[in-house]
């Protein structure tokens, strides 16, 4: 970038340039030495090679090396309108002054962020205009890069010094765009800095992940950003730094500029997203719980050979009401697990109902109805005499007793097990019914009170008078509680046996990609490094 600057104390107009070194110096043919009267002529090549030493050391340091040059104007440049001319006619024959390095540190929590990613299998990738050795040594200081000993390879035959690449995952953009795109997915893996960038560089970038299945998300502020984030499956702008362009070219707009921010966003989709699953699990499962009770319950026929319903319509809207709405939603508002983000990303046409979650939904679901419906034929059959009497859909007699008893058996069964299914679904795979979680009933306590309240409201309908025998048509029940109890019991064990059972026959939810685990064991270690420094910090 240049500007024209008037000294007002001399009337003299200067132009200077400020940028990076290899673009100012090729601008010059002098070098100022002290006082502006002390200028030598140079070689831009020659000037290049005395200052990359300095610059690199710089670099190392987490500096953003710029440099600067000036030169006056000439009369003719002063008379005209310097805004309509073109850099390259008047960026000419310009005198080096110097460089300035510039320190912008990290936030502090970029580390720990970066480190989040990777725990959870996401690779970041940095795009700088920065030199090299600046961008490695920022990568390090946020965690990218993971040692200091990435070799440094120079093409000592090409005359440009920018065809640079640190090993295998820093790279320089000239020599990334020289890559065809079947060198590029040739590669082990991308690599993790590129410096020097241009917009074509990141949109180059973005389709190889592309063509590797990743679903990219891309960060930037400035209108030369907005190519690739119009390219990423998401684009997201910075909103206090960011140009409007860039806004407008992305899905989301970050008003804080901050990249914690970013992985705060994906643990938090993570659990609305096992959550609807969770909800989902609950309400369907229940659904087909009283589906498979009232189908397998038109085989009960009464004297006159017509159906006895083991549940009548307005007791199945109570039980919907009950066992629904109220721990659905109380999932929805689940706090993530501690292991949600050692889990892998999931495939881009990855659904709600996986192959696992549909099972889940079949097995809770016959299993609650089948113990329903055979504690209805238990009360009745099992230690009743038969008799299913006459007419007992259409009101209470003394010869339906035995039927509505069965059925404030088969309502308390339904209703209680379907609200214990809710606590089955706050972990999918792992076990529930442990002492260490029945401790932790109380976590979610949106879903307690749904679960006691769920459970006094059913004792309520089954025995307030005039509700029971003439709305809900049951009975209230007494020994049959030990039926109930019994059968709850029953689908405890079923539940973590169906569990183990998936923990050993399914593939694990934290496995991983060989790159993935790769990630994750930088993750790891990491993270015992710090333990193992502030262990060591307060080892008196």
């Amino acid at each position: 970038m240049s500007v024209v600057v008037k000294n007002s104390a001399t009337n003299e107009h200067l132009l200077i340039l400020k940028g990076a070194t290899e673009r100012v110096v090729s601008c010059c043919i002098g070098r100022q030495d002290g006082d502006s009267s002390n200028i030598t002529d140079i070689v831009p090549e020659d000037l290049q090679t005395s200052l990359d030493p300095r610059i690199e050391e710089m670099a190392r340091d987490g500096l953003r090396v710029l440099s600067f040059a000036y030169r006056p104007l000439t009369a003719a440049e002063q008379a005209a309108d310097m805004t309509k001319a073109k850099r390259e006619d008047v960026e000419v024959n310009m005198n080096f002054l110097g460089l300035v390095g510039i320190y912008d540190p990290p936030r502090p929590e970029s580390h720990p962020s970066v480190m989040e990613c990777y725990r959870a299998g996401i690779h970041v990738t940095m795009l700088t205009g920065d030199h090299p050795e600046t961008a490695a040594a920022i990568a390090r200081q946020v965690g990218i890069l993971q040692t200091e000993e990435d070799p440094l390879d120079v093409d000592e035959k090409a005359a440009d010094h920018q065809t640079i690449q640190l090993g295998q995952v820093v790279m320089t953009a000239r020599e990334f765009d020289r890559l065809t795109d079947e060198e590029i997915d040739a590669l082990p893996e991308l690599p993790s800095v590129i410096a020097r960038c241009s917009p074509d560089t990141k949109v180059k970038m973005i389709q190889a992940m592309h063509r590797r299945n990743g679903i990219v998300a891309m960060t930037g502020d400035g209108v030369n950003d907005s190519p690739s984030l119009k390219f990423a499956d998401v684009g997201i702008a910075m909103g206090l730094s960011g140009s409007d362009v860039a806004k407008q070219a992305s899905e989301i707009i970050l008003t804080d500029d901050n990249f914690a921010t970013i992985v705060r966003a994906i643990r938090e989709g993570r659990r609305i997203f096992s959550n609807i699953q969770r909800s989902c699990c609950v309400l369907i499962s229940g659904n087909i719980a009283e589906l498979v009770c009232l189908l397998l319950g038109l085989a009960f026929r009464d004297k006159l050979d017509e159906t006895v319903f083991p549940l009548s319509p307005v007791a199945i809207l109570v039980n919907n009401l009950l066992t629904g709405t109220p721990p659905a939603m109380a999932l929805g508002v689940e706090k993530a697990w501690s292991t949600i983000m050692d889990e892998p990303p999931r495939a881009a046409n990855s659904g709600l109902f996986t192959w696992e979650v549909q099972g889940d939904v079949a097995f809770y679901g016959f299993a609650i109805g089948m113990l329903s419906i055979s504690n209805f034929w238990l009360v009745i059959n099992g230690f009743g005499d038969g008799d299913m009497a006459q007419h007992c859909n259409e009101g209470y007699s003394e010869e339906c007793d035995l039927v509505y008893r069965a059925r404030g058996t088969v309502f308390a069964t339904l209703t209680l097990g379907i609200l214990l299914q809710a606590y089955n679904c706050r972990r999918l795979r792992g076990p529930m019914w442990n002492l260490r979680m029945i401790k932790r009933f109380m976590e979610n306590k949106f879903l307690f009170g749904g679960v006691v309240s769920g459970t006094i409201l059913c004792l309520l309908c089954m025995y307030i008078p005039g509700l029971n025998h003439k709305v809900l048509k049951l009975s209230g029940i007494s020994w049959e509680w030990g039926i109930v109890l019994i059968t709850l019991l029953v689908f405890i064990i079923l539940s973590e046996i169906y569990k183990f059972a998936k923990r050993k026959l399914l593939k694990p939810m934290v496995s991983a990609t060989i790159g993935q685990e790769r990630l994750q064991r930088i993750w790891t270690e990491n993270t015992l490094a710090s333990t193992g420094a502030g262990l060591e910090k307060h080892n008196f």
